[in-house]
């Protein structure tokens, strides 16, 4: 998640704010409430985008005791957390350079807190030191511009993941939110294959579906859809069909299922609808293939009037600069009600273990798919 997101992102501390999200769902949230997955803290768990950090704060600022608190508490063993820009060629080589200063800077302040993440192994360390490890990532392809030479100085900065488009037209292909579907350039065919001869990870959320299917058939190496939904579910253009997801998982992909309003066409999300999402990918892609991505901050926040008033705000900036997709609205947040705290993955693990989902198939989804795919990708 970019800096500039924070006050788009993330869920409602105050369930007593929301009696009739709430109503709906009491069983449900007590389900993940009581007592949490017995496995949680020898599992692998990735978020497959996200990142530290209150909504409140202001951009680059220091992480507060209570954020790092709360990525404590989370449980994560790593977290792609995005350093570019996106949406614009508007000056974002300066801003994907200073994003990744400043979660350098992070790191150096909070060594036995965080790490960055550069290979594989590095889960593997993250996870055995209960720090938490960020994985440099992009969201848009536009900090490259047109020269496939800055990829070798993004390589050398620890950037890992590498999302080919952002909604909108880009020189790589088109975004969902292109009318046109046109799939990928022969610009953007160039820049799958200097990504797979760099081993960094594709990563398809936000593209269109030809630019999906294209990419998926382009690369070498499997591919990830980081954080998205299912269009069976809900229709919508943030969301995967059906055949995208299986030619993903053919591949040997993983989609990361998100917390987001897309989870739904109407009304506001809550974890029933996550489960469901998960359990659809489940069915399509098999138990190898899905992960989380909840597209989010770690800490929760309180569900307020100026939180309400900030996100209002954000949004229509977004339709402002045509970046905002369909389900995207002022009065639907970016939460889950009944799960909106650090510990949400372990939530939603008791919740699948509710589900009669086995370990196995939990340690996969909370991280193992993600782990299992970097490692493959990474080398």
């Amino acid at each position: 998640m970019s800096l500039q997101r924070r006050q788009f992102l993330l869920g409602l501390a105050s369930l007593a704010s929301a009696p009739l999200w709430l109503s709906a769902q009491r069983a449900l949230a007590s389900t993940a409430t009581a007592g949490g997955w017995p496995g949680y803290s020898r599992a692998m768990v990735i978020d497959g985008l996200g990142g530290p950090g209150e909504y409140n704060a202001e951009p680059y600022s220091p992480l507060s005791t209570q954020a790092l608190d709360d990525l404590r508490a989370s449980g994560l063993t790593a977290v792609n957390v995005t350093v570019s820009g996106v949406g614009s060629y508007a000056n974002d080589p300066d801003a994907t350079i200073r994003n990744i200063a400043y979660w350098n800077a992070q790191i150096a302040a909070h060594p036995d807190r965080l790490m960055q993440v550069r290979e594989a192994a590095d889960l593997d360390t993250a996870k055995s030191s209960r720090r938490v490890g960020l994985i440099f990532g992009f969201q848009d392809t536009t900090p490259i511009g047109e020269d496939l030479g800055l990829l070798e100085r993004y390589d050398q900065l620890g950037v890992r993941i590498v999302q080919l488009t952002y909604n909108r037209r880009n020189l790589v292909g088109d975004g969902c939110m292109e009318a046109g579907n046109a799939g990928l350039s022969a610009f953007g065919i160039d820049m799958i294959e200097n990504l797979n001869e760099r081993h960094l990870q594709i990563d398809l959320s936000h593209a269109g579906e030809r630019t999906t299917l294209e990419a998926i058939a382009r690369s070498k190496d499997p591919v990830a859809i980081t954080h998205s939904g299912c269009a069976a579910l809900a229709q919508l253009p943030r969301n995967k069909t059906d055949n995208e997801m299986r030619k993903l998982a053919d591949k040997g992909g993983v989609i990361g299922i998100y917390l987001m309003p897309f989870l739904r066409t109407k009304g506001q999300p809550t974890a029933e609808d996550l489960i469901a999402h998960i359990e659809h990918a489940l069915k399509v892609c098999g138990e190898d293939h899905v992960g989380i991505g909840t597209d989010g901050m770690t800490s929760p926040i309180d569900f307020n009037e100026e939180y309400k008033r900030k996100f209002a705000e954000t949004v229509n900036d977004r339709r402002a600069r045509g970046i905002s997709a369909p389900g995207e609205d002022p009065d639907v947040y970016t939460f889950l009600p009944d799960i909106n705290s650090a510990g949400r993955f372990e939530q939603i693990a008791s919740l699948l273990a509710a589900r009669g989902h086995s370990d196995r198939q939990i340690g996969k989804i909370l991280g193992g798919n993600f782990a299992r795919l970097f490692r493959a990708t990474w080398g």
